[in-house]
């Protein structure tokens, strides 16, 4: 940008000030652009000044100017490929003052069909740059045959900068702004959904590994130990960390939390430790970060594995130190806040690829966590979709759904890539598929192939049997029942009582299935006791 125009036209400054400060501000994009122009009329002579953006290869009319603005100059299109001089412009992102020459070489005139406007005329385009980003151009027309000065042209390249550094000022804060509503919606939603049952479904898991996992949890939840949270995508992390929390003497203060690989890099530093009024383009007030949001409860940083390398350093300095320093300020702030990270990341791989840093790794993981994929804890099934039903029949209204014997099995079969949140998907999908209340085997729909295991998916009375070949021995009624309840046990891990249990999945009372176990010579099953169900 030439500062030593800028020496020349101060009220160019002033303008570009206001035209920043209107980016921040609620009125958006097109009052900006209109006076954007306002402004323009006052310092360079004009007959039509049209403002096009870019959108994917096309130059659309935003905005217009002059006594030539008209309607259709206003609802005016350009294709980019067609008109050499805007896409030159562009690409080498210098304005440019047109000469009757450039017209009489065919270049063209962007409104050709829509003004008649004398072969020759003065036009100047001047491109729309900041950052790494081109959001158009800006057109001036003369309807006389007088090129605009060398003078002119600098001065509104200026302009047509300072434009443009305000359109990224406005782009960047719909993003932020975007990304705050959908941190906001997703933490009301798991608060809706989850509420106080994020460490009752930890509590409720038959599988060792999710039993020993909550043990730990609670165990690290009464320090203020940073906590690694590692686990493939949609294993519930973001739920473990919130149950860490509620966990702790920390749990009346806030849980805050920043998705890492949601935020541009631009802007991650000032989502983490704030930012003061003026430190950068669009910084028309002090703002707060996430450490200062979290101050006397608990910051999340999810998806860590994701923040850019140049962050991770000034990360271990307020981890260390617990003070930062916001963007554009010297005065140093000082946070309490309980650190907590997640990531599907493989960090070691990471810090052997110089994408993270080892002593940052080292830092957060002084009690690491590993959620385990749904295929290693296949046991867990009928409890997580008793909840997961629940949770959506508020949602839904669908209330008093199951997922039969049948329809366990064919849960048990699917390996779960997507785990818990696929699980979730699943449900739901079959859910509103269904018309009845139980969910069979053919409720779902889950993919075949590597992804499934060969699993034998019981009968059951919803469902028609294969016929049985001739000369076959028709096994007894009792056999039968037999051999369908061990299978249900086997599902279980052998639990006889409550949500989930071989009695529920059956539909029976526990004492009615006690009392058939009996009468059928299932006294226990193998690799479980009764203690199971205490």
């Amino acid at each position: 940008m030439p500062d030593e125009l800028m020496g020349r036209h101060p009220e160019v400054t002033q303008d570009a000030r206001e035209l920043v400060e209107l980016a921040t501000t609620e009125e958006g994009v097109g009052e900006l652009l209109r006076r954007g122009l306002d402004w323009l009329t006052r310092v360079v002579p004009f007959d039509l000044a049209t403002l096009f953006l870019l959108k994917e290869g096309k130059l659309e009319a935003v905005a217009a100017r002059g006594p030539l603005a008209n309607q259709a100059v206003r609802k005016h299109s350009l294709q980019l490929s067609d008109f050499p001089s805007l896409k030159q412009a562009l690409e080498t992102r210098r304005a440019r003052a047109f000469t009757e020459e450039d017209h009489s070489h065919g270049d063209g005139d962007p409104f050709d069909g829509v003004l008649d406007l004398p072969v020759g005329h003065a036009c100047m385009v001047v491109p729309l740059c900041a950052g790494e980003r081109c959001y158009g151009v800006l057109t001036l027309d003369r309807a006389q045959c007088e090129t605009y000065a060398q003078p002119v042209v600098d001065l509104v390249e200026v302009y047509g900068q300072m434009l443009a550094t305000a359109l990224q000022s406005a782009e960047q804060r719909a993003v932020v702004e975007r990304l705050h509503r959908q941190d906001h919606e997703h933490a009301k939603l798991l608060e809706s959904q989850l509420g106080g049952d994020s460490e009752g479904i930890l509590e409720s898991s038959l599988s060792p590994v999710m039993r020993d996992l909550s043990r730990r949890a609670r165990q690290v939840a009464e320090t203020d130990t940073p906590v690694l949270i590692t686990g493939e995508t949609g294993t519930g992390k973001e739920r473990l960390a919130r149950a860490i929390h509620r966990w702790s003497a920390r749990a009346d203060q806030p849980f805050v939390s920043l998705n890492c690989a949601a935020i541009p890099a631009g802007l991650l530093e000032s989502e983490l430790f704030g930012h003061v009024k003026g430190a950068f383009t669009g910084a028309n007030r002090d703002r707060a970060g996430r450490f200062q949001m979290a101050h006397g409860g608990t910051l999340l940083l999810d998806e860590i594995g994701e923040l850019p390398v140049e962050l991770q350093a000034k990360l271990l300095r307020a981890l260390q130190e617990k003070t930062f320093e916001p963007v554009g300020s010297d005065k140093t702030v000082r946070a309490d806040v309980r650190i907590l990270a997640a990531t599907h990341v493989d960090l070691h791989q990471a810090i052997a690829q110089k994408r993270f840093r080892e002593d940052l790794f080292y830092r957060l993981s002084v009690f690491p966590l590993r959620l385990p994929p749904l295929r290693e804890r296949r046991e867990d099934l009928p409890q997580l979709t008793v909840f997961l039903l629940e949770e959506q029949a508020k949602r839904t209204g669908r209330r008093g759904m199951r997922v039969t014997a049948s329809g366990l099995a064919r849960l048990a079969a699917y390996d779960w890539p997507g785990n818990l949140r696929e699980l979730a998907n699943a449900l739901e999908r079959a859910t509103i598929l269904t018309r009845g209340q139980e969910l069979t085997a053919q409720s779902f729909d889950l993919p075949s192939g590597e992804r499934a295991r060969e699993v034998p998916i019981p009968a059951t009375v919803e469902e028609t049997p294969a016929p049985l070949p001739a000369g076959a021995k028709v096994p007894t009624l009792a056999a039968v029942q037999r051999e369908h309840i061990l299978r249900v046990l086997t599902l279980t891990r052998g639990r006889v009582y409550g949500e989930g249990g071989a009695a529920a999945l059956l539909g029976l009372k526990p004492s009615t299935l006690q009392s058939r176990m009996k009468k059928l010579g299932i006294a226990r099953l193998e690799g479980f006791t009764a203690a199971e169900d205490a």
